[in-house]
C-alpha cells in the first residue's frame, strides 16, 4: 500500500486540486438551486408545497446516508467510494437537467444526495491522509475551508447568472464538466486506502432515511391536504414506525451506523438538537425569501442570488473569529446562547415584511442570522463532540452534520405546512395573476412563517440553557477539524 503522506509535492498538489474541485461541486449544489426555485416551479408545475422537495429530496438522502457513506469509505476503500460518489453525483446532475416532470427532477436530486453522502466524507478523509500532521495539513484544510465557504457564496451568484442568462437547467448541468474532470483525474492520481473488516448497517441507514422522509412527506401534505387526510396520516404513521424500527436495529446491530450510546450524554444531545433547530429556521428563511424577492418583488434571479451573500459570508467570518478569538475569552455556553439569540432576532426582524420592504431591512436580517449561526455553531460543534469515546469519534462527528441536514428538512417541512395553512391559496393565485391582493396575502403568510422560524431559534436557545453543561471558564482552542466543521457546516472525519 502506498504511503499517501509520502507523495511527491507535485502529486500532492494534483490530489488536493481534485479534492477541492469535488468539494466545490458539492457545496455549490447546496446553494445554486435555491435561486432557481421559482423558475423550476413554473417550468415543471410544482405546487407551493411540493417545491420544498427540490431541496428536501437532496437533504434527506445526503443527511440520512452520510454515516453509511463514511462507513463505506472505511470498508470499501476511500478512493473507490469517493469516485463512485462523484460519478453518481455527476450522472444524476445530468439527468436532473434533462428532467421534463417534477418526479424526474426529485428522483435526480435524491440520487445526487446519495452521491454526496459517499463522496463528502471520503474526500476529507483522503485529504487528511495525504497531508501529514503539521503545517502542510493545516494549509490544506485552510484551502478546503476557503473553497467550501467560497462555494456556498459562489453558488448563489452562479445560480442567478445561469438561471437568468441561460436556464434553470444549467444549475444542474454545471456539475457535469466538473464531475467528469474530478473522476478522470481522481482515477489517475488518487491511491486507494487500506480497507477494514466489518459490516454495513444497511438496515439502519435505510430505515432512518425512509422514516425521516415519510415524516417530512406527512408534514408537507398536512399543509395542503389537512391533518386528517390519508395522505398526511399514512406517511406520518409509517415514518414513526420506521424510526422505531431504526432504534431497535441500532440496539442489536454488531456495527450500528449510529451507536445509541452517543445519545446518552445530555450535553452532546442538547447541542446537536440545538444545532438542528437553529438550522431549521435559517433553511426555511432562505427557501421563502427566494420566492419573496422574485415572485413578490419582481427581482431577477441574479439580484436575488447576490442579495443572499451576506449570510454565508458572515457565517464563515464570524465562525473564524469565534474559533480563533472568542472561544478563548468567553464560556462556550455563553457563545451558544448569544449566537442563538442573535439568529432569533434576525428571524423576528423578517416578520416585519411588506410588499415593498426595502433591501436594507432584509440585509439586516441576513446579517443577524449569519453572525448568530457563525458564533453559536463553533461551540455547538465542540459540545456535540465533547467526551466522545475514541471508538465512536467517526459516528459522533458524522452525527453533527446529519442532525443539521435532518433539522433543515424537518424545519422546512413544518414551515411549508404553516405557510400553506395561512397563504397557500394566495401563493397559487400569485403565480397566475400577480395582483397586489395576492402578493399582500403571501407576505402575510411569510410573516407568520418567519415567526415560526424564530421559534426554532428560540427553542435552540432553551435547549442550550436547559441541557448543555459546559465548564464556566472560557473554552480551550478548538482543534482544526472541529473549527472547519463549525465554520462550514461540515463533518470532521476521523482520518485514522
Amino acid at each position: 500500500m502506498r504511503d499517501l503522506g509520502a507523495l511527491p509535492r507535485r502529486n500532492q498538489s494534483l490530489v488536493l486540486a481534485v479534492i477541492l474541485s469535488a468539494q466545490l461541486m458539492v457545496v455549490l449544489d447546496a446553494t445554486i438551486v435555491n435561486v432557481a426555485l421559482p423558475h423550476i416551479q413554473r417550468s415543471l408545475s410544482f405546487s407551493s408545497s411540493s417545491l420544498s422537495w427540490v431541496l428536501n429530496a437532496y437533504v434527506l438522502s445526503f443527511g440520512g446516508l452520510l454515516l453509511l457513506g463514511a462507513r463505506s469509505g472505511d470498508l470499501s476503500g476511500r478512493r473507490r467510494t469517493f469516485l463512485a460518489g462523484i460519478g453518481l453525483f455527476t450522472l444524476s446532475s445530468f439527468a436532473g437537467g434533462l428532467a421534463t416532470s417534477a418526479w424526474m427532477l426529485l428522483a435526480a436530486r435524491a440520487v445526487q444526495g446519495v452521491g454526496a453522502a459517499l463522496a463528502a466524507p471520503a474526500a476529507l478523509a483522503l485529504l487528511t491522509g495525504i497531508f501529514p500532521e503539521g503545517a502542510a495539513r493545516v494549509r490544506a484544510i485552510a484551502l478546503y475551508t476557503t473553497v467550501s465557504a467560497a462555494g456556498g457564496a459562489t453558488g448563489l451568484v452562479a445560480g442567478g447568472l445561469l438561471t437568468q442568462w441561460a436556464s434553470w437547467r444549467w444549475v444542474m448541468f454545471v456539475n457535469v464538466p466538473i464531475g467528469i474532470a474530478v473522476v478522470v483525474l481522481g482515477a489517475a492520481c488518487l491511491a486507494e486506502t487500506e480497507r477494514r473488516s466489518g459490516r454495513f448497517d444497511l438496515a439502519g441507514a435505510l430505515t432512518s432515511t425512509a422514516g425521516m422522509g415519510a415524516v417530512v412527506l406527512g408534514l408537507v401534505e398536512a399543509g395542503s391536504a389537512g391533518w386528517h387526510a390519508p395522505l398526511t396520516i399514512a406517511p406520518l404513521v409509517t415514518g414513526v414506525g420506521l424510526l422505531v424500527a431504526f432504534v431497535a436495529i441500532e440496539r442489536t446491530a454488531a456495527e450500528p451506523v449510529l451507536p445509541l450510546r452517543i445519545l446518552a450524554d445530555r450535553t452532546r444531545s442538547g447541542a446537536n438538537l440545538a444545532r438542528g433547530l437553529g438550522y431549521a429556521g435559517m433553511y426555511g428563511m432562505v427557501f421563502f425569501l427566494t420566492q419573496f424577492l422574485q415572485d413578490v418583488q419582481g427581482h431577477s434571479a441574479l439580484v436575488t442570488g447576490i442579495g443572499f451573500l451576506p449570510t454565508p459570508l458572515l457565517v464563515f467570518v464570524s465562525s473564524q473569529i469565534t474559533s480563533r478569538v472568542l472561544v478563548n475569552r468567553l464560556p462556550a455556553k455563553v457563545l451558544m446562547l448569544v449566537g442563538s439569540a442573535i439568529s432569533a432576532s434576525g428571524l423576528l426582524l423578517a416578520t416585519q415584511l411588506h410588499v415593498t420592504t426595502p433591501y436594507p431591512q432584509l440585509f439586516a436580517s441576513l446579517v443577524l442570522i449569519g453572525v448568530g449561526m457563525g458564533i453559536s455553531f463553533v461551540s455547538l460543534t465542540a459540545a456535540g463532540l465533547a467526551g466522545v469515546d475514541p471508538r465512536d469519534a467517526g459516528a459522533a462527528s458524522g452525527l453533527v452534520n446529519v442532525v443539521q441536514q435532518l433539522g433543515a428538512a424537518l424545519g422546512l417541512a413544518v414551515l411549508v405546512t404553516i405557510f400553506d395553512g395561512v397563504a397557500g391559496g394566495a401563493a397559487t393565485s400569485l403565480g397566475r395573476s400577480g395582483s397586489l391582493a395576492a402578493r399582500t396575502a403571501v407576505v402575510h403568510g411569510l410573516d407568520v412563517t418567519f415567526a415560526a422560524g424564530a421559534l426554532f431559534s428560540l427553542a435552540a436557545l432553551v435547549m442550550v440553557a436547559v441541557m448543555v453543561r459546559m465548564p464556566a471558564q472560557a473554552s480551550a482552542p478548538l482543534p482544526v477539524d472541529v473549527d472547519v466543521a463549525a465554520a462550514l457546516e461540515l463533518e470532521p472525519v476521523d482520518a485514522a
